[in-house]
């Protein structure tokens, strides 16, 4: 038993002073050979109970494990935070909640739920900051890029996956979707000394409202089975070859 809790305090300690969320596989080279994963799953699963009560919580994430802090946490430690988290617009955040939601997608049919042009430079914004990727093309005239989320964009979402988004069905406007990864902008722009950038609150804080385009994605048949669909390409997507331009 006391091998088992300075075992489980090594995989405290780790995730806590961890810059980037840590894989299974990187948690087992902790340990050598000396640990199953089985164990390692069981010290995680414990550590989240031994956490239940503190100001911080141990979840799981695509890329991995890692500590953050509560939502009821964020009132105050916004105000260490001088800098303010940049504002995107209407439009970004409406086509970055349609790609999350419809991927994979065209511009074309971004365009099309939208009911005006996408620009560029929204594209590009999303691409910059690494929430979007293009995975492969669609078999049609002029083979458009098809647009997807990327494992930053679950990342700073806190989400393990796809299919842990809301659905539209519970009352969870779109944008906040968006405007959480937002307010986590400023812990990537200023990491807590050694403390991973994930122990700043990750807060949903809704700025308006996307019922237009959730209204729109209805009338367009979204069902939920259509929402958060995995990323794995369906028959029509040519993937990217690794000299392929994305």
């Amino acid at each position: 038993m006391m091998i088992e809790n300075h075992y489980k305090t090594v995989l405290e300690t780790a995730l806590l002073c961890a810059p980037e969320p840590l894989s299974l596989n990187e948690l087992g080279r902790l340990y050598g050979d000396e640990v199953s994963t089985e164990n390692i799953i069981t010290w995680l699963n414990e550590l989240q109970h031994d956490w239940a009560s503190a100001g911080m919580e141990l979840v799981q994430i695509a890329t991995g494990w890692r500590f953050q802090s509560r939502l009821s946490m964020r009132e105050y430690l916004d105000r260490l935070t001088v800098d303010k988290p940049p504002k995107y617009s209407r439009a970004v955040l409406e086509t970055l909640a349609i790609i999350a939601y419809r991927q994979p997608v065209t511009r074309g049919e971004i365009e099309e739920i939208r009911g005006v042009t996408v620009s560029t430079q929204i594209i590009r914004q999303l691409e910059d900051r690494n929430w979007i990727e293009v995975i492969g093309h669609k078999d049609t005239i002029g083979r458009p890029a098809l647009f997807a989320t990327s494992k930053q964009f679950l990342d700073d979402m806190g989400l393990a996956n796809l299919q842990a988004l809301p659905t539209l069905e519970e009352g969870m406007a779109v944008v906040d979707l968006a405007q959480q990864v937002i307010n986590f902008e400023n812990t990537l722009l200023e990491p807590l000394n050694d403390l991973s950038v994930a122990t700043v609150s990750l807060a949903t804080s809704a700025e308006s409202s996307l019922s237009g385009v959730t209204s729109q994605l209805t009338d367009s048949s979204v069902g939920d089975r259509d929402l958060a669909q995995d990323n794995a390409s369906p028959p029509f997507i040519e993937k990217n070859s690794a000299n392929e331009p994305k």
